[in-house]
C-alpha cells in the first residue's frame, strides 16, 4: 500500500532552537518527516501537548526500530513567534526530545515568514480575544501533523482523531 501524494511540502525561512537560520526544505528531503505546528503555552490537552506527547512516543518507537531510526526526522514549528523564542523552544524540547534523536523545534525570524508557511500548509491560527476584542494570550488552531516523504511530498495529514503512535 502506498499513500497518495496530497501536495508538496512548503518551504520557508526558519530558526532552530539553537538560533540557527535554515530553510524548511533543507530539513526535509533527506528523511521522512513528521511535521507539527505547536506553541509552548498551549493549554488544550487535545492540542499541542497531545501532539508533542504522541511524537515523543513515536520517537521512542523509532529509536528501537533499526530499520527506520536513521530515516525519520520530527519537526515542530511554533506559531507563537513572540513567546516561543529559540531559548524557550530549547527548554520545551527538553521535555520531549531525546538528545540522540533528530527532532528539531523551530520558529521563524518574522511574522511574514510564519504567515507564508502557515498559509502554504493550510494551517489556520487565530488569536483568542476577550469580550472587549483584546488578545488574551491563547491561540486557536486545528491540530495537524504532516507526514512528508523524501521527495517533499505530503503523504498524510493526521488530525487529533488519528494522532496515535501506532
Amino acid at each position: 500500500y502506498k499513500l497518495p501524494t496530497l501536495g508538496k511540502a512548503a518551504d520557508g525561512l526558519v530558526l532552530t532552537s539553537k538560533g540557527q537560520s535554515s530553510r524548511l526544505n533543507a530539513l526535509t528531503g533527506d528523511k521522512f518527516v513528521l511535521l507539527s505546528f505547536i506553541y509552548t503555552n498551549c493549554n488544550d490537552v487535545n492540542g499541542c501537548p497531545l501532539a508533542s506527547y504522541v511524537l515523543n512516543k513515536v520517537q521512542g518507537r523509532l529509536k528501537r526500530d533499526t530499520a527506520l531510526q536513521d530515516y525519520v526526522r520530527i519537526l515542530s514549528i511554533s506559531f507563537d513567534r513572540i513567546n516561543d523564542t529559540p531559548d524557550i523552544l530549547e527548554k520545551y524540547a527538553d521535555n520531549f526530545r531525546d538528545s540522540d534523536f533528530d527532532w528539531q523545534f523551530l520558529t521563524t525570524p518574522s511574522d511574514s515568514d510564519l504567515a507564508m508557511i502557515l498559509e502554504d500548509y493550510n494551517q489556520f491560527v487565530i488569536d483568542d480575544l476577550n469580550e472587549a476584542g483584546e488578545k488574551i494570550g491563547t491561540l486557536s488552531h486545528i491540530l495537524r501533523v504532516y507526514l512528508i516523504d523524501q521527495n517533499r511530498d505530503i503523504r498524510n495529514i493526521y488530525s487529533v482523531s488519528f494522532l496515535h503512535p501506532d
